[in-house]
């Protein structure tokens, strides 16, 4: 993937997780590793590995806000994100 297509990926989870956050039932301490890492998609002078690995932690706290429990889909989905954040966290 290109830096400005995981960009533009990472600025459409940005939306998902804002629609996320203004719900009532969503505890939004579940993106505060998100937004502990302040990478933007406005911050194109960011690698492209930061922006990679933004993107697997805000994956994996959307999946952890749409799962059932960590066997459903989502929940599955949610801990390979983790896995692939890990992963890139080791490559920055």
């Amino acid at each position: 993937m290109h830096k400005d297509e995981l960009l533009e990926l990472h600025e459409h989870m940005v939306q998902i997780t804002e629609t996320f956050r203004g719900m009532e039932e969503v505890d939004g301490s579940v993106f505060d590793p998100y937004d502990e890492l302040d990478v933007t998609p406005d911050d194109v002078h960011k690698s492209k590995s930061e922006h990679k690995h933004a993107v697997f932690v805000l994956g994996n706290a959307l999946a952890t806000v749409m799962s059932e429990d960590e066997f459903s889909d989502a929940g599955r989905i949610g801990k390979r994100m983790e896995e692939l954040a890990d992963d890139a966290e080791s490559k920055l």
